[in-house]
C-alpha cells in the first residue's frame, strides 16, 4: 500500500480508524536558533526537507528522529502506547506505535527519502507521571521503538530513554543534529494534562487496520 494524501485517506487505510497521527500545525520562528520551527504535540508528527527546527517535549511518551541521511529530509513523531490489558490487548496496543511510526516514515519516502538511507534518534519513555507508573508505560513505548526499528533495520544513532525525568529535544532534521534538555523542574502541569489528555484519547480510539511501510 503506498502512501495517501489525505488524512481521511489514512483512515480509510485503517479500517476507518478513528486513531490518526496529525501533522503538526503549529509552525513559529525561533529567535534563539534563527529558523523555522515546528512544534509537536503528543499524537503528531512533522516532516520537513527545508532547514527547520523540530521541537517536542517528553514525558512518558517517545520521540524518534528519522532522516534520510544523504537528503537530510527528516521528521519528529511523538507518541504513546496506550495501556494493555491482556494478551490480546498488548498487540493492539503495540500497532497504536507501528501505526504511528509507519505514518512518519512513509511521509519521509514521500518526500523523496530514501528508505535505505534513514538513520533514527529516540527519546522519551520517562517514569515521570505517578497514574502510569504501574503500567510502565514509559519502558513499553521505549521498547516498542527500539524493536520497531530494529525489525524495519532503521540504524538506532543515537537515543536517551527511561529514568525518571522530562525531555526537551530540540531535532535539526537537515544535519541530523539534537539537543537534549532534562528537565529536573517543571514549571507547570501543562505536559502532565498533555499526556493524560493523549491517553485518554487513545482509550477511545480504535486502529482496525495497518498502513504498510511504502517502498
Amino acid at each position: 500500500m503506498s502512501w495517501r494524501e489525505s488524512r481521511d485517506d489514512l483512515a480509510a487505510a485503517a479500517g476507518g480508524a478513528e486513531y490518526v497521527e496529525h501533522l503538526a500545525t503549529n509552525r513559529y520562528f525561533d529567535r534563539s536558533f534563527e529558523r523555522p520551527a515546528a512544534k509537536i504535540l503528543p499524537g503528531e508528527y512533522f516532516v520537513a526537507r527545508d532547514d527547520m527546527l523540530l521541537v517536542t517535549v517528553l514525558g512518558s511518551c517517545v520521540a524518534a528522529c528519522i532522516r534520510d541521511g544523504d537528503s537530510g529530509i527528516g521528521g519528529m513523531n511523538h507518541f504513546m502506547l496506550p495501556e494493555a490489558g491482556g494478551e490480546g490487548m498488548v498487540s493492539t496496543s503495540a500497532r497504536y506505535g507501528t501505526y504511528a511510526m509507519e505514518v512518519l516514515i512513509n511521509h519521509l519516502l514521500k518526500l523523496g527519502a530514501r528508505r535505505g538511507r534513514l538513520e533514527a534518534k529516540v527519546f522519551g519513555g520517562g517514569a515521570v507521571l505517578s497514574s502510569l507508573a504501574s503500567t510502565q508505560v514509559g519502558a513499553r513505548n521505549a521498547e516498542f521503538v527500539l524493536n520497531f526499528l530494529k525489525t524495519e533495520k532503521i540504524p538506532v544513532v543515537a537515543k536517551d530513554l527511561l529514568d525518571s525525568y522530562p525531555r526537551k529535544v530540540y531535532y535539526f532534521p537537515q544535519t541530523g543534529k539534537v539537543l537534549v534538555k532534562k528537565l529536573h523542574r517543571v514549571h507547570n502541569d501543562t505536559l502532565f494534562t498533555r499526556e493524560k489528555e493523549y491517553q485518554s484519547r487513545l482509550g477511545q480510539a480504535k486502529v482496525e487496520g495497518d498502513i504498510e511501510l511504502f517502498t
